[in-house]
């Protein structure tokens, strides 16, 4: 295989957080001597993340074995999986806030012939339904567990306890039509073809549009991590890749 000088497009401070992550969860497992120091390890799971490299790509980049580069890639995406914030976290930074806005999205797989569950009729297309939550400027607050793409939004969302979780901590949601019917403190834009909305409705509804374009920014946020843009890895193990993008993107944010 040739290699070649390539670069991340990822910020230096995103590498130093997780440098430090990885240094300190050697230390404390006691890990000797290994083919990667920390930084190099960072390196190899942001190019992972990032660019979406094959585990022999990253071999072949770094001088190590497949197994190694895998190895050492899921050890710091466990990592940072763990650092994640939870719906709990979220909540409480939210309610500073004056809403927060929900939506949905399919994380798209390759993983289609045994995996039926997972096709999604509204994307036409096999993936992971992943529910955002945003502050009021689109920046993201939290990501929820993957569930199979053929979950519908709102049954998502009651699944999390999203709906549950705002309802008792009185805080207001903005969700699109998806969410139809969650109750809660959760609102979504008036029901019905546009011509037969009243002039009231159809300017609730322009209003509505507006602040739930922000949710978008979010979306490309996670999505300009190509890993998730095609997912081709166990569906066992979106969740903590999604987990450890937004820990990286939280970070390196701060």
């Amino acid at each position: 295989m040739l290699v070649y000088p390539s670069g991340v497009d990822v910020s230096s401070s995103a590498l130093r957080f997780l440098s430090a992550r990885l240094r300190q969860h050697r230390r404390a497992i006691g890990s000797r001597w290994r083919r990667l120091n920390p930084g190099r390890q960072a390196l190899l799971a942001l190019a992972h993340l990032r660019m979406g490299n094959t585990y022999a790509q990253l071999a072949a980049g770094f001088g190590i074995g497949t197994t190694t580069a895998y190895r050492y890639a899921t050890e710091a995406v466990e990592l940072l999986a763990g650092l994640a914030p939870t719906l709990a976290d979220a909540i409480r930074v939210a309610s500073t806030k004056a809403f927060v806005i929900l939506d949905g999205t399919l994380l798209p797989t390759d993983r289609i012939a045994a995996d039926p569950p997972f096709y999604s009729g509204k994307h036409k297309k096999h993936g992971m339904n992943l529910q955002v939550l945003t502050d009021p400027f689109g920046r993201l607050l939290w990501a929820s567990p993957a569930l199979p793409g053929a979950v519908h939004d709102v049954r998502a969302a009651r699944e999390h306890g999203i709906v549950d979780t705002l309802a008792a901590a009185d805080i207001k949601c903005w969700a699109d039509k998806a969410y139809r019917g969650a109750g809660g403190t959760v609102r979504t834009p008036s029901w019905g073809r546009w011509e037969t909305l009243s002039t009231g409705q159809q300017a609730v509804n322009r209003s509505h549009a507006k602040i739930r374009a922000l949710v978008e920014q979010a979306m490309a946020t996670l999505k300009s991590w190509r890993l998730l843009r095609r997912l081709r890895c166990s569906t066992t193990r979106v969740t903590s890749l999604v987990r450890a993008v937004l820990a990286l993107h939280l970070a390196s944010s701060e």
